[in-house]
């Protein structure tokens, strides 16, 4: 059962020539698309298969400053602001609202850590309040257990991840820009060190400036180039349920589960940070990257199977440009839910919210996060190919600064002002923190 997702129109050709090319029809792409064709760029957005139909459909949809890093939190609050300009400037509905971000818990360092951050926000505007256990336990009624603490952010929020991609790839259209599903793009053409088209598999398409917002394929799309990106995925698997005969927090956050309210009144459930990691070839190669994230996080990552060899995303082949690429022959990846992981969300949620015991499973997904050894995203230009723009590495934290980051990107392809200082987000920046040379298979 995989998560829904709503369909979009596909442009009927590609054309000869573009201003800008956008490899990924996820959340990053699309608002980068979105926002150069405002500009007036001529934008065609290729997708291999459907709009959002990876990650961007398939996470909580959290739009929150709460607890981010610093690097990524001024691109979080402005990016609040995008999603509500959107829907005034597009007309298009992503689901959108300010419904606040609900954090619940019994751990005092945990709490201790959540006032920290709360301390640095407001050095950064950010308006977060602490909950004491009076105030946790009354605001978290509906659990029926009484709370040391917690946090509510009330200008955080959520909108729809099966909504969200679709309905900006609509407003590209209505900008003048092309869509373009079921066309992978197997590779660049370059001419005087610079980019100078984009191949794909219905043909050649002419462009000084490409955007790579490929998600978890963005790395091995890189490889081809010549290009590193340290990149590992983890699957992470959700479940939806039925509507619940009782009112719940929209968005509520503890260390056993959290839950999310959809627009048809039912509910998203996750384990936050626990997944599988499927060994590939590529996270061999970028082991020495990622060796520190994993032993701090060895508790909720947990070791996986084969799927993501089969899955073909992580490769460390060469493609040829005049044959199927991995991408052809795996349109979307739509990984196996873990169903110990199903389960145990399933059940801490039912003791957590009695309420929920009325409702049904309804779907159980599961998606593979890109994510970068620092947990920040890497977009930025390739000193090795200038013209091609990367966008990825998010680390399970895209979907709610997905405008923010394709403003970024629009900024940076254009020579405006940037919206943030990209100088954080440099995909060269791993190369610069590591001096270890890569094994290359």
């Amino acid at each position: 059962m995989p998560a829904p997702l709503v369909h979009v129109e596909t442009s009927p050709a590609l054309p000869e020539r573009a201003d800008a090319v956008i490899i990924g029809g996820g959340i990053v792409g699309v608002f980068a698309a979105y926002y150069l064709a405002r500009r007036g760029l001529a934008v065609a957005l290729i997708e291999k298969g459907r709009i959002g139909a990876e990650q961007s459909s398939r996470n909580w949809g959290w739009c929150r400053q709460q607890n981010r890093d610093a690097r990524e939190l001024p691109m979080a609050t402005l990016s609040l602001d995008l999603w509500e300009r959107f829907a005034a400037d597009s007309g298009e509905t992503t689901g959108f609202s300010r419904c606040g971000l609900f954090y619940l818990s019994n751990d005092e360092a945990e709490l201790a850590g959540w006032a920290r951050w709360g301390e640095f926000a407001k050095t950064a505007g950010v308006t977060t309040f602490m909950l004491d256990s009076r105030q946790a336990t009354e605001r978290g009624a509906a659990t029926g257990r009484s709370w040391k603490g917690g946090v509510f952010s009330p200008t955080d929020g959520i909108a729809s991840p099966a909504d969200a991609a679709p309905a900006v790839a609509r407003a590209i259209l209505k900008q003048g820009g092309s869509v373009h599903q079921m066309c992978a793009v197997r590779g660049v053409e370059t001419s005087g060190g610079r980019l100078s088209a984009v191949i794909t598999e219905r043909g050649t398409v002419r462009t000084p400036l490409a955007i790579l917002a490929a998600g978890a394929w963005a790395s091995s799309f890189c490889h081809q180039i010549g290009a590193a990106l340290p990149i590992a995925s983890i699957r992470a698997s959700a479940l939806a349920l039925s509507p619940s005969a009782e009112p719940l927090p929209p968005a509520l956050h503890t260390a056993a589960v959290s839950i999310t309210r959809r627009g048809d009144g039912g509910h998203t459930l996750a384990i936050s940070g626990r997944g599988r990691v499927d060994p590939t070839l590529q996270q061999f190669r970028f082991a020495p990257h990622f060796l520190p994230m994993f032993a701090k996080r060895w508790r909720s990552l947990l070791p996986g199977g084969f799927e993501g060899l089969r899955a073909g995303h992580e490769t460390v082949g060469r493609w040829r440009l005049d044959e199927p690429t991995p991408m052809e022959h795996n349109r979307i990846l739509d990984p196996a839910p873990d169903r110990a992981t199903i389960s145990l969300t399933h059940a801490r949620a039912l003791e957590l919210l009695p309420a929920l015991k009325q409702s049904r499973i309804t779907a159980a997904w599961a998606s593979y996060i890109d994510s970068t050894p620092d947990g920040v995203p890497a977009i930025g230009e390739f000193a090795a190919l200038p013209g091609l723009i990367v966008a990825a590495g998010f680390s399970g934290h895209g979907f709610g600064i997905g405008p923010g980051a394709g403003h970024l990107i629009a900024d940076l392809a254009t020579g405006a002002v940037p919206i943030v200082d990209p100088a954080s987000y440099s995909p060269e920046r791993f190369a610069r923190a590591r001096s270890t040379k890569v094994a290359d298979f």
